[in-house]
């Protein structure tokens, strides 16, 4: 990590369910390639030189945490998370800053995104360091896009031109983040991204575009298609 700045910590929300996978366990515990999501995605977070550190966020009634017993050589700390992800990201930036860190980033990961690139993990980075209002990762839009109706009919194309689907990681200075993430809440506002908070501020991310196998999973299929990912990134030294 360059000296310019101060420790990067993954912030990774893991107290969601996760019902559309339509199983037994929240879909961070289910199993991909010999190992559960979340350690999938934990071993790709914590194995890159940029990172320092990760707090992990936990469902107050989380029981499967533990029978993983997950061991990393660079520090892990979980905490417990709240009634929604901006909640459970804020909780995790309190316990980051409780470490009294020099101007920590907190780079905010999907626990089910077990599939992000190193390569794309240091242009994050580098870009965040670069423009004081953060970074994340993205991808531009090449669908068509059609907005519906009531009916589900089309009501109309909506251009594509300058359009972006928001992955994570998302990278900011941890006590910004905070202060965004304070006033939402604050607010009784609700966003879907850490980015939305920030932008709340009157602030603009970078968008820094990566690799489109940086995939959520979601739904059941998306299963076979990580491990089929998974795999040939090993083979390929991707992270």
């Amino acid at each position: 990590m360059s000296s310019k700045t101060g420790p990067v910590w993954a912030i990774v929300p893991a107290s969601g369910v996760g019902h559309r996978m339509q199983g037994q366990k929240p879909k961070q515990y289910l199993p991909l390639d010999g190992k559960t999501i979340i350690e999938h995605t934990l071993d790709r977070l914590l194995s890159f030189d940029g990172i320092d550190g990760v707090v992990l966020v936990l469902r107050p009634d989380d029981r499967d945490w533990q029978t993983i017993n997950y061991q990393s050589e660079k520090p892990l700390i979980t905490t417990s998370g709240g009634e929604l992800r901006q909640h459970s990201v804020f909780n995790g930036l309190v316990k980051l800053l409780e470490q009294n860190f020099d101007d920590p980033y907190a780079m905010v990961h999907d626990a089910v995104r077990p599939l992000v690139c190193h390569a794309d993990l240091r242009k994050l980075i580098e870009a965040a360091i670069d423009h004081s209002a953060g970074a994340l990762l993205a991808l531009p839009i090449t669908d068509t896009l059609k907005h519906q109706d009531q009916d589900s009919n089309i009501d109309r194309t909506v251009p594509r031109a300058g359009l972006w689907r928001a992955f994570t990681p998302q990278l900011f200075k941890a006590k910004l983040l905070h202060r965004a993430l304070e006033q939402v809440i604050k607010n009784d506002r609700e966003v879907t991204d850490d980015a939305s908070a920030i932008e709340s501020l009157g602030l603009r991310p970078r968008l820094v575009e990566c690799n489109a196998e940086n995939i959520k999973i979601t739904w059941p299929e998306d299963l076979s298609l990580a491990t089929q990912i998974l795999r040939r990134q090993r083979e390929e030294n991707c992270g």
